[in-house]
């Protein structure tokens, strides 16, 4: 029997978007109209990232010179570092992170975004890590710029950084998104605003650290990502992104 569209949630509601939140247009798309099916996993997809992460190399952390052109990329560098903890807040070692985000000007190396922004030739906007014997992860990239995506009129997403974090098998993926502390374009992005608390939507915010910053070279940015508990940080369907 179908079910009211919006009633399937992820996980607890009291920190995870629902399927379907009105203010963000193409969620009355993809919400699902009918209870979920558990479909039998298959071996691909019990099986880890094995061959991604030998192939892993410390230079793909560095987004600012990962294009392959010699030059670097424009923009206002920044390093993004904390660590992923479990729900009692032990490390969690060894975990494969990616990450994905536009360049300065808001704009992504991607076919499909033809907004006017200025390309950088020199960011491709992505890179990964594994987290070390302690759950910490670190990046040096450049702080994204705000883009336009028409959800509504004059819509600007604030600047972020997509998170993808991989488990013991291609089926543990986990997406989300860090957004900056202080960011003027927060309160105004419905995808932000669909998480239900302002508890959880903090859980998404990094926090400027002085103590990360290099003297005359990036400023520094720290945020923790939790996977499960009271204190999980909000993850995404991959669908969705």
């Amino acid at each position: 029997m179908p079910i009211t569209r919006g009633e399937i949630v992820r996980g607890d509601r009291s920190v995870f978007p629902p399927y379907l939140y009105s203010a963000y247009r193409s969620s009355l798309r993809r919400a699902p109209g009918l209870p979920l099916v558990e479909v039998p996993l298959t071996l691909s997809e019990l099986t880890g990232p094995g061959p991604a992460l030998s192939a892993l190399t410390a230079e793909d952390a560095d987004l600012t010179r990962n294009a392959g052109s010699g030059g670097e990329a424009l923009g206002q560098r920044i390093i993004v570092t904390g660590r992923v903890l479990d729900a009692k807040g032990s490390p969690i070692p060894h975990t494969l992170i990616e990450v994905w985000q536009a360049n300065a000007a808001g704009r992504y190396r991607h076919k499909t975004d033809q907004w006017p922004g200025p390309l950088d030739p020199n960011f491709l906007g992505f890179g990964r890590c594994l987290t070390d014997d302690l759950g910490r992860y670190r990046f040096l990239t450049i702080r994204p710029g705000a883009y336009p995506w028409k959800n509504h009129p004059n819509a600007w997403r604030p600047a972020h950084i997509h998170f993808s974090l991989f488990g013991p098998g291609w089926n543990s993926r986990l997406i989300t998104q860090m957004y900056f502390e202080g960011d003027v374009l927060l309160g105004l992005d419905p995808i932000l605003n669909a998480l239900p608390t302002a508890q959880a939507r903090q859980r998404l915010m990094a926090a400027y650290a002085h103590e990360v910053t290099e003297p005359e070279w990036a400023l520094g940015w720290r945020w923790d990502m939790v996977l499960n508990g009271e204190r999980a940080t909000p993850f995404e369907d991959p669908r969705e992104v």
